[in-house]
């Protein structure tokens, strides 16, 4: 078998030989199994107009999977609601998890490729994490991915990514995510972005 084939993802190997040593020496942690580490990532689609029209679903399952690199699993509703026009078990959105190599991977390309090419980027907000050290994004659509062609879309459909790390406490989660690249707004630009949204 040929190296390449073993080798750990690029973002890995920079947690393992740069990052986790870092954060270790940073908060006295002595145990490596103790050191905060990323677990998985879960990129979910909630597609509401495939209520109207299944192929909606389709085609976001079919996206997703084409980002992910991993087939999508379809997520249906677990009660009828009349008032939305729901249906027990009816169909209305696509999830992904990811884990091990794939993760890496997938984070990797948000870091250095997708993130970038959101239009008016100013950094990525620092309140999107739950109080247990797991962060969501939102993105408005698909075609920030380089696997998506613009001219076969048949949907635009937003995201949502979640990263789930092992840190217990947002603080530390966004030094381990900062430090593997993950582009968090200053708490300066952040207060300013705050005062705008108030301002509208």
């Amino acid at each position: 078998m040929s190296t390449a084939a073993t080798a750990a993802p690029r973002l890995q190997a920079r947690y393992l030989a740069e990052v986790r040593d870092q954060l270790m020496q940073a908060h006295g942690i002595d145990n490596v199994n103790a050191a905060p580490r990323l677990r998985k990532i879960v990129v979910n689609m909630g597609v509401g107009a495939a209520r109207e029209n299944k192929a909606l679903i389709d085609a976001a399952a079919g996206d997703l999977t084409q980002i992910a690199g991993q087939k999508a699993a379809l997520r249906r509703a677990r009660k009828a609601i009349s008032n939305f026009r729901l249906r027990e078990n009816m169909p209305i959105g696509c999830v992904v998890t990811l884990r091990g190599a794939r993760m890496w991977e997938f984070l990797d390309r948000l870091v250095s490729i997708v993130i970038p090419r959101i239009k008016d980027f100013r950094g990525l907000p620092r309140n999107g994490f739950d109080g247990r050290g797991n962060y969501s994004m939102g993105l408005p659509d698909q075609t920030v991915f380089p696997e998506i062609e613009l001219d076969k879309i048949k949907h635009f459909q937003g995201m949502n990514i979640t990263l789930v790390t092992t840190a217990g406490e947002d603080a530390l989660a966004r030094e381990l995510l900062a430090r593997l690249g993950m582009p968090f707004r200053s708490v300066e630009a952040e207060k300013e972005a705050q005062d705008r949204k108030q301002k509208r």
